[in-house]
């Protein structure tokens, strides 16, 4: 066999108790067949059956004993006949030895590629595993199963186990389904074996891998506690992304006569110089340069390498730190897996030692990463303990990389807490979320978690394949409509709704939607466009630091708002604030308002702009409530104190007064510093001249 190249053996249940799951089968092997005609051309596939009324294979002819075992498809290349031929498997209609089947299976990879070759061959067994296995001649039926695996571990052999069991319907009789779950589960043990139990058509149709990517190690050192503490570890990827396959364009200028034309266009490209379009510059005469400012600023090759960071390869401890302190959603990139170095005893028993006081003081762990000699960057990653059940498999840890401050992106969305009671949920509207939540739970208490990561498939992809495949054969075929596999992955379940109905219900009826008035049909007018009327003073401290949340709304979002302006500061400052493309500009409203209400006073004839420098301080508190930035106001009002004690603007803060606009206390900003007590008093204070 080639170095890459692998034998799969598809051992297929075709027992009474799988007619209903086999067209899922079905499916199963033909997206097997189809992404191993895209990336793996020189693989090779073979199907057997059993539980059929035939018996058709070599061993039975041999030595007898096989029955109802049959070779459906030989061993050979993939190609577009075994794709036609998996679309309607015979029905069985007698039980399925499935230990037979794996001997006659066995017994084909020995023949095909004999005892020496010992390239990458598999099998696969799907089986509802329901009906007795026979009694061997010699021994016990443990002693067979661990007979098959000696002979798979010498030649390494891969055993893929799918019990089905999910939508079986009859009889079922649990002393025998214990007895085959026991011989499966000791494949496990034995040789390179995995066993999977499948309930529903989702998870069967992600439970066999395409092809089985070898490991490779990203690191291979010591993992450095301290200068004189070292434990030899190797780290490998434990997942990885999986992409489309990469489309490439296609030339039809290469003449129909040439068999052997590849079809590929090839792109060159060429530097002219601007003065002269006619003179091509030399790969020598060119320099990258990059944009600083206005300025293009040239750098050499030689001054970039200089200036490259170069660390020396380890892995290093920083410390620990309480597993609460790391959050999931700062993980980035893959996850990794460190294992100790195999073989290596002392490694096992000190990454074990280590991986287990962890996990008892729920600790975990920060490293500095360097994975390869002269690696450009440096990675921080946190090691979570995975304490293994198993007796055969060391513990181990999980890696995850953390974000530089840098990588971090903050949403300064307000807490729920800082709303008024009014808009706070009451416990009907609490119920009913809560058993929304109950009935859309993924992972129900006695049943088995839907859409496991492990199981579920890429509808994306999977549809992309399914497609390609169908291109193929008809070229003017049109995009097919959804599976009804892919389906369950991305649309609501019907059936969980239907009977979820009155849950629905409640939660509708709880938050129902209505129109708001206010901010439809508002008559509020510009500070510019109000006349000094006493009547409209009045409404003006009528409406104060009540002023409504709708501001802060679609309403104020038209458009992205840059600065604070004349005409509409409040409107401006709660765009700015609402925006959401980058950080600063929270920071930026605020100073921009602050600057805004302070040129007001400034300018100020006679207490003309004190009125709208009320609103804009009412809606620059209101809105560092809300963006839990309560010392930035704080700050702000104690500025403005002592401004108007030095210019003498008593009238406003008279006004400021009647307003009760005082300090952000912790009541209503968790990061202000200022007790209720002290907020209520700072106005009666300033005002008594402290």
């Amino acid at each position: 066999m080639a170095r890459n190249k692998e034998a799969l053996l598809l051992l297929i249940d075709v027992s009474p108790p799988m007619h209903r799951l086999l067209p899922e089968v079905e499916k199963l092997c033909s997206m097997l067949i189809q992404k191993k005609l895209i990336f793996s051309k020189s693989d090779e596939v073979g199907i057997v059956l059993f539980g059929t009324e035939e018996t058709d294979n070599e061993l039975t002819a041999e030595v007898g004993g096989y029955e109802h075992v049959m070779v459906f498809w030989h061993v050979k290349v993939v190609d577009s006949d075994l794709f036609r031929a998996l679309h309607k498997l015979p029905r069985g209609n007698t039980v399925g030895d499935f230990v037979d089947a794996l001997v006659v299976g066995l017994d084909m990879l020995l023949k095909k590629f004999g005892p020496t070759n010992k390239g990458k061959q598999r099998l696969c067994l799907i089986t509802s595993a329901q009906h007795p296995t026979k009694e061997p001649y010699e021994g016990t039926k443990e002693d067979q199963i661990d007979t098959i695996s000696a002979q798979m571990k010498a030649h390494g052999m891969r055993l893929d186990c799918i019990v089905v069991r999910g939508k079986l319907t009859g009889p079922v009789d649990e002393k025998i389904t214990d007895e085959n779950d026991r011989l499966l589960n000791r494949f496990p043990k034995k040789t390179n074996a995995k066993v999977v139990h499948i309930e529903s058509p989702v998870s069967l149709c992600g439970a066999l891998r395409t092809r089985n990517v070898s490991p490779v190690t990203i690191f291979r050192g010591d993992l450095e506690l301290t200068p004189l503490m070292k434990i030899k570890v190797w780290v490998y990827k434990k997942t990885s992304l999986e992409k489309l396959p990469t489309l490439k364009k296609y030339s039809e200028e290469a003449p129909p006569s040439d068999k052997y034309a590849t079809h590929e266009i090839k792109v060159d490209y060429e530097y002219k110089n601007l003065e002269d379009s006619s003179k091509v510059v030399s790969p020598e005469q060119r320099i990258k340069g990059y944009r600083y400012g206005p300025q293009v600023v040239p750098i050499s090759s030689a001054e970039w390498e200089a200036v490259k960071f170069k660390p020396e390869k380890s892995v290093k401890l920083l410390g620990f730190t309480n597993a609460s302190n790391i959050m999931r959603h700062h993980y980035m990139k893959d996850v990794n897996v460190m294992i100790p170095e195999p073989g290596n005893v002392k490694a096992i028993v000190a990454v074990s030692a280590v991986a287990r006081a962890m996990k008892d003081l729920n600790k975990v762990a920060l490293l500095r990463c360097v994975w390869r000699q002269g690696q450009a960057n440096v990675s921080i990653g946190v090691l979570t303990p995975n304490i293994s059940t198993m007796p055969n498999v060391p513990d181990s840890f999980y890696l995850n990389i953390l974000p530089f401050a840098e990588d971090v992106r903050e949403f300064q969305f307000p807490s729920f807490s800082n709303f008024p009671s009014s808009l706070q949920p009451n416990k009907e509207q609490q119920a009913a979320v809560d058993n929304l939540v109950t009935l859309l739970d993924l992972a129900p208490p006695g049943k088995e978690e839907a859409l496991q990561p492990d199981l579920t498939p890429n509808p994306v992809l999977e549809r992309f394949y399914e497609f390609l495949e169908l291109k193929s054969k008809q070229p003017d075929a049109e995009v097919p409509p959804l599976d009804r596999t892919l389906k369950q992955i991305t649309e609501p379940d019907p059936e969980l709704f239907s009977q979820g109905k009155s849950v629905l219900d409640e939660f509708c009826n709880q938050f129902v939607l209505k129109e708001n008035p206010k901010i439809k049909k508002s008559n509020r007018r510009l500070w510019r466009e109000k006349s000094s009327t006493s009547k409209e003073k009045g409404d003006l401290q009528k409406d104060g630091p009540e002023i409504e949340s709708k501001d802060i709304t679609k309403s104020s979002l038209t458009k992205n708002v840059d600065k604070i302006g004349d005409v509409t500061p409040v409107k401006d400052f709660e765009a700015m604030m609402a925006r959401r493309d980058s950080q600063i500009w929270v920071s930026k409203a605020i100073k921009g308002m602050k600057i805004f209400i302070y040129d007001l006073l400034e300018n100020s004839y006679k207490g003309d702009t004190y009125d709208q420098a009320v609103e804009c301080l009412t809606a620059l508190r209101r809105g560092c409530i809300l963006e839990q930035e309560p010392e930035e106001f704080n700050q702000f009002m104690q500025y403005i104190y002592k401004k108007c004690k030095e210019n003498d603007l008593n009238d406003f803060w008279k006004l400021l007064t009647i307003k009760q606009i005082t300090l952000i206390s912790k009541k209503e900003a968790e990061d202000s510093t200022v007790e209720e007590d002290e907020a209520k008093s700072f106005l009666v204070k300033t005002e008594a001249g402290d």
